[in-house]
């Protein structure tokens, strides 16, 4: 029966930084994503009953001002993104963290935004390196990875697990049924590069400098201690990842346009 589910797609269109990997998916899309789309509900609720939910206005405004314009840039890489049913919110914990799950369900933390204090272009960065993980379908691969031990445990009790770095106060309910499965585990240096790849193609073309990448990371290291935050453990050291978001930022130069004014 597996062998009858398994396929192997091309997610994504390569777009100027030609991503092109083939990708083996064991689960359905629409299983994942109805699953991702429950687990989003449940993280906005729990966040509503602590008052955790969008509560800076203008900092809403701002990550869903930066997203918007990222979500339209999607389609260059897939022509049915900017149709999917995107949600954007702001979570209030103090975790160095943001998130896209399958289907394009967005939560940014206000840890990410007081401790690193972003640029736009440098949050544009984190959303779309984000987005990259949702597009490429990263989840939906993972899953499949975990068929062995359970297909319905892998999508639902895990989708809220340390690959989204989701603040147990927030999601301890759905994170006590996750075990060891394929969600819980980090993504591969060949998905974060992926992500890191797309997302510098997806801020050019938003209009945000892709270059902003690379002071992000250094941001980052600096408010972890010279350590990466647990959603980016898994790349390669930091010297080499540098190298390839400057090569690839270069690389998508000529399209980025800032907006008038700017």
């Amino acid at each position: 029966m597996l062998l009858v589910a398994c396929s192997t797609v091309h997610t994504t269109r390569p777009g100027a930084v030609g991503v092109e990997r083939e990708q083996t998916m064991l689960a359905s899309a629409g299983q994942v994503n109805r699953e991702a789309d429950g687990a989003y509900r449940q993280t906005l609720q729990q966040a509503q009953k602590k008052n955790r939910l969008n509560q800076d206005p203008a900092q809403l405004e701002r990550v869903r001002g930066i997203s918007n314009r990222l979500i339209v840039a999607t389609g260059v890489f897939r022509p049915d993104a900017p149709g999917w049913r995107w949600e954007v919110n702001v979570l209030t914990s103090k975790d160095v963290n943001a998130w896209c799950m399958p289907g394009g369900k967005i939560a940014v933390y206000t840890g990410l935004l007081d401790k690193v204090q972003p640029t736009d272009d440098e949050l544009a960065a984190v959303i779309g390196h984000e987005i990259a993980h949702a597009l490429r379908e990263h989840g939906r691969e993972k899953a499949g990875q975990s068929m062995g031990i359970g297909i319905a445990a892998a999508i639902g009790g895990a989708i809220l697990g340390s690959r989204y770095g989701v603040d147990p106060s927030l999601g301890q309910s759905v994170l006590d049924t996750a075990g060891d499965l394929a969600f819980m585990r980090p993504n591969s240096r060949a998905m974060e590069q992926e992500a890191d790849r797309i997302g510098v193609e997806l801020s050019a073309r938003a209009g945000y400098d892709p270059h902003a990448a690379v002071t992000l990371w250094e941001k980052m290291r600096r408010v972890s201690d010279g350590e990466p935050p647990q959603w980016l453990s898994t790349h390669p050291s930091h010297e080499t990842r540098i190298a390839d978001l400057r090569a690839y930022a270069d690389r998508v130069a000529p399209l980025y346009r800032p907006p008038a004014g700017h």
